[in-house]
């Protein structure tokens, strides 16, 4: 059913596409009883339960960061059977998105690009939204919040930087299961400058301190770039293990644009910005059993790029991975696609 309708929806331009996607999911938050009834119905089956970070997650199938920025559905995206969720990026300051056109499809692909840029409320006002949302009973699902570099904020001037994380940090901590420390995207000037050892580490300590903070220690994942050499790959990871961090999520967008079959002309036409979907599949699969010798047993590997059915998230946790998250093949197998999985999982 959901053939018919992506063909409506492809009609329309990406960024229409998503706008009335997530007034779809708004309008199933608001509907309560219907909301429910539907979670009843898709909800993992137990035995794909497992637990990570001191948290428990109903399913390894997530959604990845970048699909509700504004924390507007929360609750109508767990019922549709993700066992988590990743909201925002959201960043200290409110942002617009970079001009348009800034999202787009390589149908031949099944891949999306996007040069967005972080667009959101702020991350206080996001987290106060998260919060009256939370206040109408605990979240059914583990709920993560990425945060990002506001993009007024040079990257070159390190003490501004780790100050407008720590802000974000300090203002969603109260209302995440644990926070994305995101430094890779491509679609911020610079940002992706802050995986270098010296800028990584006196950020993440800066935060590992900050999040030890308080009553509660909030869990800290490095989402990182999928275009890392190895060498690059490996200073980082030293940075993941001086610091503490709790894990890692592999991988952000990529540059890249190897191994397309869309045409080039098309390709070019769309220009710069962060691809997603299967064509990161291999690399993905390439880091993980990298990630997982070096970090060992303890630490949380999240795997995302080109997951699109239940054969590749059995690739991703056999190659080392705890959880997996999906985002463009949601867009393009529709709301059914993370209980079909959890189904075939289980099976």
């Amino acid at each position: 059913m959901y053939g018919l309708l992506r063909e409506l929806l492809f009609t329309l331009t990406s960024a229409d596409a998503h706008a009335l996607g997530i007034a779809t999911l708004e309008a199933l938050e608001a509907a309560g009883p219907l909301r429910e009834a539907l979670a009843a119905r898709l909800a993992p089956p137990p035995s794909l339960a497992t637990s990570r970070m001191g948290l428990r997650f109903p399913s390894p199938v997530g959604l990845a960061g970048g699909f509700d920025k504004n924390a507007v559905a929360p609750r109508a995206l767990a019922a549709l059977g993700f066992g988590f969720l990743e909201l925002g990026t959201v960043t200290a300051a409110p942002q617009e998105p970079n001009p348009p056109p800034n999202l787009f499809r390589l149908p031949d692909d099944r891949a999306l690009v996007n040069r967005l840029g972080f667009p959101n409320d702020g991350a206080a006002a996001v987290a106060a939204r998260h919060a009256r949302t939370r206040s109408d009973g605990p979240m059914p699902v583990p709920v993560a919040f990425s945060i990002g570099k506001s993009r007024a904020v040079p990257v070159d001037v390190l003490p501004a930087v780790v100050d407008d994380y720590l802000a974000s940090f300090r203002a969603v901590r109260g209302v995440a299961d644990f926070v994305v420390v995101n430094v890779s995207s491509p679609n911020t000037k610079g940002l992706r400058a802050l995986q270098g050892p010296e800028l990584a580490r006196a950020l993440l300590q800066a935060l590992r301190e900050e999040s030890e903070r308080g009553e509660r220690r909030v869990p800290l994942l490095l989402k990182i770039s999928p275009d890392l050499a190895q060498g690059e790959l490996d200073a980082l990871v030293t940075v993941v293990q001086e610091t503490r961090l709790d894990g890692v999520i592999a991988a952000n967008t990529t540059l890249s644009r190897g191994g397309l079959v869309s045409r080039p002309s098309v390709v070019a036409d769309i220009g710069v910005g962060g691809l997603s979907g299967p064509p990161l599949r291999g690399r993905v699969l390439e880091v993980l059993p990298r990630l997982r010798a070096a970090l060992g047993a303890d630490a949380t590997l999240v795997a995302v790029g080109g997951v699109s059915d239940a054969a590749d998230v059995r690739r991703c946790l056999d190659a080392g991975a705890d959880l997996v998250q999906l985002y463009t093949s949601f867009i393009y197998e529709g709301p059914g696609l993370p209980s079909r999985l959890a189904r075939e999982l289980a099976r």
